[in-house]
C-alpha cells in the first residue's frame, strides 16, 4: 500500500469513529430531552435543562441541535416513524381483517406503552414544532392512521366488519391506542401485552 493510500484509509477510519460518536452524543440529548419533556413539557424546559441531565453545558448541544425546537423536530421525527414501521412490520394484508386488525392494534398499544414518555412528547408537543416541522410530522400521522384505517377499510368491504361509520371507527381505535401514553403503567394494568390483547379485543367490539 502507498503512503498516500495508507493515510486515506487512516482518514476514512477516523471520520467514520467520529461519525459514530457525534451519533451517539446526538441520541444522548434526545434521550434527555424526551425525559425533560415528558416530565415538565417543552414550554418549561430549557436547553440548559437538558445539557444538566447530561452533566455538560448548553454549548456541547450546538454542534447537533441548532435550538431546542430543532431537538423536538429529531424527537417527533424519529418517534413517528418508529411507529409507523412497528405497524407496518406487523401488519399482514394477507390473513383476514379481524385478525389483522388484532396485531396491529396490539402492536401500536405495546408500542405506545413501551415507548411512553417518548409518545407524550408526541402527542402533547406536536403544537411547540414550526408550520414546516409540523407538516413533516403530521404526514407521518396520517400514514399511521392510515395502516389501521385500510384494515378496517378493507374488513367493511369484505363483510367482516359491520362499523357504517369507518372514519369514526378509526378515530375511536387510534384515540384509545394513543392514549395509553397519558397514565401507562397503573396499578391496575402495567403489562404492555396484555394491555396490548385488551385493546385488540375492544377495537374489533368497535368495529363488529
Amino acid at each position: 500500500m502507498s503512503v498516500r493510500l495508507y493515510w486515506q484509509s487512516i482518514l476514512i477510519d477516523v471520520n467514520h469513529r467520529m461519525g459514530k460518536l457525534m451519533a451517539q452524543a446526538a441520541a444522548r440529548f434526545r434521550a434527555a430531552a424526551i425525559e425533560a419533556f415528558a416530565e415538565r413539557g417543552y414550554g418549561a424546559t430549557s436547553t440548559r435543562d437538558i445539557a444538566n441531565r447530561l452533566g455538560l453545558s448548553t454549548a456541547a448541544m450546538y454542534p447537533h441541535y441548532k435550538s431546542k425546537e430543532s431537538l423536538l423536530y429529531a424527537i417527533s421525527l424519529d418517534g413517528h416513524q418508529s411507529a409507523l414501521h412497528e405497524l407496518e412490520r406487523t401488519d399482514q394484508p394477507q390473513i383476514a381483517p379481524p385478525d389483522r386488525l388484532r396485531l396491529v392494534v396490539s402492536a401500536f398499544t405495546c408500542w405506545q406503552a413501551n415507548n411512553s414518555a417518548l409518545a407524550r412528547v408526541l402527542q402533547y408537543e406536536i403544537r411547540s414544532l414550526t408550520p414546516e416541522h409540523y407538516k413533516d410530522v403530521a404526514t407521518l400521522r396520517r400514514a399511521t392512521s392510515a395502516v389501521i384505517g385500510t384494515i378496517i377499510e378493507t374488513g367493511s368491504i369484505s363483510g367482516d366488519f359491520t362499523v357504517t361509520d369507518t372514519d369514526g371507527a378509526l378515530l375511536a381505535i387510534s384515540s384509545l391506542c394513543v392514549d395509553v401514553c397519558r397514565w401507562f403503567p397503573s396499578r391496575t394494568h402495567s403489562d404492555p401485552d396484555l394491555l396490548g390483547e385488551l385493546y385488540a379485543d375492544i377495537a374489533l367490539r368497535i368495529v363488529t
